[in-house]
């Protein structure tokens, strides 16, 4: 029998309402024994049933939410979520073989990140209980998706909080690079020395954006990663491109991915600190038409948020102050901590301190793939901006 978790008074109002955490400071007792990732069953003060969730008496997050009733076979339920995951992407991309398979709490699947890259499935795991259940997750990959290759790609920062050991496994196959397809574009994807799991799903429906304000512009795409938002400029007309990032490894892929997709823009690859490089530019005149920014997060912790702002508003005024007369800033924040109010506050400070009168032309999250829970906010991260400049 499972063990149960008795929450304080109250302290349900937000599991009612869909959030899947219960926090440690709102248990009141636990009654039985369980083990660091076992399901145990959650009731409020007054001891009606709110569902069964994976346990870590180790972490601030104790429990994270799975079903909202009992669990008999926990197969058949990690199943049925992870082909509702399947049957959403397929609606949206039915073409592609490539997306964001699973997005953890936003599947219901808590602490589970699942990218497929053809049949090749990249896992983030953050949840003691999704790992010491993830056979059953590599078996209904295997049998319901086909899977060749099956390995984990974590973040050490994710797995400590978790107290889970900070390595990596292959689960099934081998760790050998893919050439995905994103709709338009090829990527090749090399998962030993890509960031995250190989590519950054979340953009993709930004980046089919950008080509409606590209055609015979010049472009600077700056942390360009593996070159998404400046291939799609060069697809789209571009007459000039410069692809910044401050790792040679990803600026050699955005050049090998240019080769591959046998695009003919002016492409300039230059390894370089961003905000050295736009610097650099100010100080000799230099002036783009479109300018795009897809920094790393600057938040991982509140406690962090004051800094991340000032960075983030150097970043956006530099990128203003290189804009010719009628320009476009595209400029994003992937920090959860940073609002969607924080964040145009902080670029119309920017513009003010650039001295540019801006116009919001188009704002978006991440894309189809990364959706969120309406009642857990820390499922909404990605801000994306389109600005044209006066």
């Amino acid at each position: 029998m499972a063990a149960r978790i008795i929450l304080k008074r109250n302290e349900e109002r937000r599991i009612k309402s869909g959030h899947l955490w219960v926090f440690s400071n709102e248990i009141e007792k636990v009654d039985g024994s369980a083990d660091n990732g076992d399901l145990v069953e959650v009731f409020d003060s007054k001891q009606n049933f709110l569902g069964v969730g994976f346990y870590n008496k180790n972490s601030l997050i104790s429990v994270r939410m799975l079903s909202s009733s009992r669990i008999d076979d926990l197969y058949s339920v990690l199943e049925k979520k992870l082909m509702n995951a399947w049957e959403l992407r397929k609606n949206f991309y039915p073409n592609l073989d490539s997306f964001r398979l699973v997005f953890s709490e936003s599947d219901f699947l808590p602490g589970l990140i699942i990218d497929k890259y053809n049949n090749t499935f990249v896992l983030q795991i953050y949840s003691y209980g999704m790992q010491k259940n993830i056979n059953l997750i590599v078996e209904i990959l295997k049998g319901n998706f086909g899977a060749e290759n099956i390995f984990s790609k974590n973040e050490s920062y994710f797995r400590k909080l978790e107290g889970l050991p900070e390595t990596d496994e292959i689960y099934l196959g081998e760790k050998k690079s893919e050439l995905i397809n994103d709709g338009l574009i090829d990527f090749k994807i090399n998962f030993e020395k890509g960031h995250k799991t190989g590519f950054y799903f979340d953009q993709r429906d930004n980046r089919f954006f950008i080509e409606k304000i590209v055609n015979g512009k010049t472009v600077i795409d700056a942390f360009c990663n593996s070159g998404g938002f400046g291939l799609h400029a060069a697809k789209a007309g571009a007459a000039s491109i410069n692809f910044v990032d401050s790792s040679s490894t990803e600026i050699e892929n955005a050049k090998h991915n240019y080769e591959i997709n046998n695009l003919n823009s002016n492409a300039e690859f230059i390894v370089s600190d961003v905000f050295d490089y736009f610097e650099k530019l100010v100080s000799e005149k230099n002036k783009f038409d479109v300018v795009m920014i897809d920094p790393p997060a600057f938040a991982k912790s509140k406690k962090q948020l004051p800094v991340a702002k000032k960075g983030y508003e150097r970043l956006n005024k530099l990128a203003l102050q290189l804009l010719n007369e009628n320009g476009y800033l595209v400029t994003s924040s992937c920090s959860h901590h940073v609002t969607k109010e924080d964040f145009i506050q902080i670029v119309t400070e920017s513009a003010r301190k650039a001295d540019k009168k801006i116009q919001l032309i188009h704002f978006n999250g991440a894309s189809l793939d990364h959706p969120e829970l309406p009642s857990m906010i820390e499922t909404s991260y990605l801000k994306f901006g389109v600005f044209k400049v006066e």
